[in-house]
């Protein structure tokens, strides 16, 4: 367990440290952080995933033809693990049906079609102005309420990690977005700093930690003058400047960077005492708790040389991404073939079709030309050269994970730990190989997650079979010890009522029966002679 306050004296002497690992790709920043936020037109058709986050999707309460408002739950759930997904403008429910999903495999999902009428006409939340009177329960029900789950990639519902069940010594800010082309959070803090702040004073007034960091990576140096000049009155607020190195934006490296402590690999950053949100999480706590929003929006950055006017947009949950290319003046002769990566390039995947849709945690749009960056096909044979295990962040031994993924060795690869692999594509970047690393340890991930899935169905399955077949044998024995006991009785009925003369009755019956067996015989048997 850190100790905040020694923390704190450490950043402010100007002390951070360092986690292993890393590397120093080109920035290529300046292409969409140069212009502020641009607010576009609400696109032709919304599809909106019903599930956007960890946990569990919750069930659809609109249907289809139905008028919906700006901010109107789509979705509900008593499930502590579910958050609701919102209609992002007013208008009508034309379908709910499967649909491309914003995720690697792109296979379809269960989808809100929603036609926009124009009018973006709001329902909103009764405003939690005076919140320092609220409890925190309420503050809690009002974010799940407003659909916010963490903005920085992880997608975690937000009141769930702001419910932690042991002491918060540092609520850390997280302005680091260190992967290369992303801009949102860099723009979203030089625009909004103040509404961040009011979000970071709600966290801290739920979760009372002892101290609040914001970390803000030192290449963004106006975004870092915007939030001094928002917390310049509020001494329990340190801000930290990070030094650039990807991946320090990671939730383990941040908090080693910071405080020197490494988060236990099967553990918590809370139990080492420390609660980490992004800077657009903030602001949508603000939004839902001062404003009465859901979220419905967030901003994207749209970059890449194969893109005429790069920006950063505030988008629409659920607009397609083919609206945002054509805003970005997506120009496919500078492509080989049309290609769109959602998230950057070292963490983000390419998409499916220009119809996947923007959900709560796609943070980019990048559209790279034909030179820009590597293509899966120059992948080459391992070298064996080491440079993978020199860059991972996590201190993991990529070579091995990749042989034991790509030959489907997944006990092996989990005896290497690839569950504590963050995906963040250090080792990709580094391998003179051209091997997308990281390719394979999302397979492998998701066929142990899918295999695991099966095997827990078929136990399920077996302890159906296997109690439906002792309750069978536990109700045949009932019916025979049943049968059983009503025979003694009645024979013990019998015997008392009649004594002897039943004994009599019943030996005589038995003798007339025995003649009568023997008739039969000697009769058959003088027909045979």
């Amino acid at each position: 367990m850190i100790d905040a306050d020694n923390v704190v004296q450490q950043i402010k002497q100007g002390q951070l440290f360092d986690f292993p690992g890393g590397v120093h790709p080109p920035q290529q920043k300046s292409l969409s952080n140069t212009t502020p936020i641009n607010t576009i037109d609400e696109p032709e058709r919304l599809y909106i995933p019903i599930k956007q986050h960890i946990g569990t999707q919750g069930s659809i309460c609109v249907s289809i033809g139905q008028d919906v408002a700006k901010g109107e739950p789509l979705t509900t759930s008593a499930n502590p693990f579910a958050v609701p997904v919102h209609a992002s403008t007013s208008g009508k429910v034309i379908d709910i049906t499967q649909h491309p999903s914003a995720h690697p495999s792109g296979l379809p999902e269960t989808t809100i079609i929603i036609e926009p009428d124009g009018l973006a006409q709001w329902q909103l939340m009764p405003v939690m102005s005076d919140y320092l009177s609220a409890d925190k329960v309420s503050i809690l029900e009002r974010i799940c309420q407003a659909g916010i789950s963490g903005l920085g990639g992880a997608g975690f519902p937000t009141h769930i990690k702001t419910n932690p069940q042991k002491s918060v010594e540092c609520l850390i800010i997280n302005g680091i977005e260190c992967e290369p082309y992303i801009s949102s959070d860099d723009r979203i803090m030089r625009e909004h700093a103040w509404q961040i702040k009011q979000g970071i004073d709600i966290l801290r007034h739920v979760i009372q930690p002892k101290q609040v960091i914001i970390a803000v990576e030192d290449n963004k140096p106006e975004a870092m003058d915007a939030i001094k000049t928002a917390c310049i009155e509020d001494a329990g607020i340190t801000i930290a400047s990070v030094p650039t190195k990807y991946p320090a934006g990671g939730e383990r490296q941040l908090i080693q960077v910071l405080t020197g402590e490494e988060v236990p690999q099967e553990g918590l950053p809370i139990d080492v005492g420390c609660l980490m949100y992004n800077v657009g999480t903030c602001y949508a706590i603000a939004d839902a708790v001062l404003h009465g929003k859901a979220l419905v929006q967030r901003v994207v950055t749209l970059t890449g040389q194969a893109l005429g006017s790069p920006q950063n947009v505030w988008a629409l949950l659920g607009t397609p991404i083919h609206h945002l290319l054509d805003i970005a003046g997506y120009d496919p002769k500078r492509q080989r073939s049309q290609k769109v990566i959602m998230g950057g390039p070292m963490m983000g995947f390419t998409v499916h079709n220009d119809v996947v849709p923007v959900v709560k945690i796609t943070n980019c749009l990048l559209v790279p030309d034909k030179r820009e960056l590597p293509n899966i096909e120059d992948e080459r044979p391992c070298i064996r050269c080491g440079l993978c295990a020199d860059a991972c962040p996590a201190g993991l031994l990529p070579q091995q994970l990749f042989w034991h993924s790509k030959a489907k060795e997944y006990d092996k690869a989990q005896a290497y730990h690839l569950d504590a692999c963050i995906e963040c594509g250090a080792c990709a970047y580094v391998c003179p190989s051209e091997i997308p690393l990281v390719h394979y340890y999302r397979k492998a991930k998701t066929d142990i997650k899918y295999q695991a899935a099966e095997k827990e169905k078929s136990e399920k399955a077996r302890e159906r079979f296997e109690t439906r077949q002792a309750r069978l044998l536990a109700d045949k024995q009932a019916r025979e010890e049943k049968h059983r006991l009503a025979a003694e009785a009645r024979k013990k009925a019998m015997e008392n009522k009649g004594g002897s003369d039943a004994k009599d009755k019943i030996a005589a019956a038995l003798a007339r029966a025995k003649a009568k067996r023997a008739a039969a015989a000697q009769a058959n048997k003088d027909v045979e002679e």
